[in-house]
């Protein structure tokens, strides 16, 4: 059985369809303006916050996921949680940042998105050998050619020297 979606998700796809990345300033006021119509709406919250991300607009995005983040479900809880944490590693909240990588990693362990953007803000806060570990841990899980599986025990070997021990992981 398919689920039809709702005018008001049909609105949202709609509009989002329709942006154009280089100039977001018509997105923006179409999602506020949806906004002004469904004030408490998760995923509208969700899509104004984008919006002012795609822009440029770190500060306004991140307040308006925040608010998102208590009514969303499903998938548009994944990548609300990943761009939220993106932007607060662009606004310099690294620890902030990894806090909400580290939530969407225990609600969605198996997210490899999620866990390419954790790597980012490991690397962008310095931890680069446990960035480096995240990755090569991602490769062994997920690329599965003849080659990567032939050397699957040296790169899970090499990720876990790179992590080192637990207790460094200062997540």
């Amino acid at each position: 059985m398919t689920v039809r979606p709702t005018p008001l998700q049909e609105r949202l796809r709609e509009i989002f369809e329709r942006r154009d990345r280089d100039n977001m300033q018509p997105t923006i006021d179409a999602f506020l303006a949806l906004l002004d119509e469904n004030p408490a709406d998760p995923d509208v919250l969700y899509e104004v916050g984008g919006s002012y991300d795609t822009a440029g607009q770190e500060q306004l995005a991140a307040g308006y996921y925040e608010r998102a983040l208590a009514g969303l479900d499903g998938d548009t809880v994944r990548r609300c949680l990943i761009q939220y944490g993106s932007t607060l590693r662009n606004l310099d909240r690294m620890d902030d940042s990894l806090r909400v990588f580290r939530q969407a990693r225990e609600r969605f362990p198996d997210s490899a998105a999620v866990r390419v953007f954790e790597a980012l803000t490991l690397h962008a806060s310095g931890r680069t050998d446990l960035s480096m570990a995240r990755m090569l841990e991602l490769v062994a899980d997920h690329l599965r050619t003849p080659e990567i599986l032939r050397y699957e025990a040296a790169i899970r070997g090499n990720a876990e020297f790179l992590a080192g021990p637990p207790a460094h992981h200062r997540e």
